[in-house]
Order: C-alpha cells, then structure tokens, then sequence
C-alpha cells in the first residue's frame, strides 16, 4: 500500500519511522536545527532507530496540533510528552517540515524540537 506524503510526515513525527523508510531518498537529509544533522538513507534510518529504542524505554505521548500539506511539503505542529513511572521527564514542542520530491521521496527534513523549560 502506498502511503500519501502526509501519512508519511505523520507517522514519522509520531515516532512511527519503521512505516517511512521506504520513502526516504538515498541523499535525505534530517536537521535537527540547533542539536543534530543526518545525512543519507542509512544515517537517518540508523538514528531512527536509536530514537526507537530510547521511545520504548519511556511512555510517550504524542499529540499533533496542525498540519499544512501542499502538493511537495508537509509540516506537523505538536507536542511529545515523555515520562517514567507516572513522572514527566520531558516535554517537547516541536514543529517537523518535510519535503517531498515529485516521486514520493522524502527528501529533507528540519525539525525544530524546543523542551519546556520549568
């Protein structure tokens, strides 16, 4: 089954990488302005499955507020929350722009992740 680019974006902002690597171009490239940058297929797959794993060791709940597509561009507004044993560790806001190319393949991603600060 072929996935629309927003589906993709969605379930990649989610935490649902497994579904998008498919979609992923040989040259993407995922920022994570301010933090990390990843370049190629296999170091965007290979950080997505670190994220994964640190994923399983905590609750996650995610909650996406907006999403805007255009024919090439998807961008998910949301939040995740993360917590251990009923305590939040985290909460990020964040805001994911995907870029799609006219095949379908997803080609850059910037991602602008900001923890809330107490």
């Amino acid at each position: 089954m072929k996935h629309t680019n927003k589906e993709v974006a969605e379930a990649f902002s989610n935490g649902n990488f497994e579904l998008t690597f498919p979609y992923l171009a040989e040259n993407i490239t995922w920022d994570v302005v301010g933090d990390s940058s990843f370049k190629g297929k296999q170091e965007v797959i290979q950080n997505c499955k670190s994220t994964s794993e640190y994923f399983q060791s905590v609750e996650t709940n995610f909650n996406t507020e907006d999403t805007i597509v255009t024919d090439l561009k998807v961008v998910i507004r949301g939040t995740g929350e993360f917590l251990r044993d009923g305590e939040r560790l985290n909460l990020i806001m964040a805001c994911d722009v995907y870029d799609f190319n006219v095949a379908g393949e997803l080609e850059k991603i910037s991602s602008y992740c900001i923890p809330e600060t107490k």
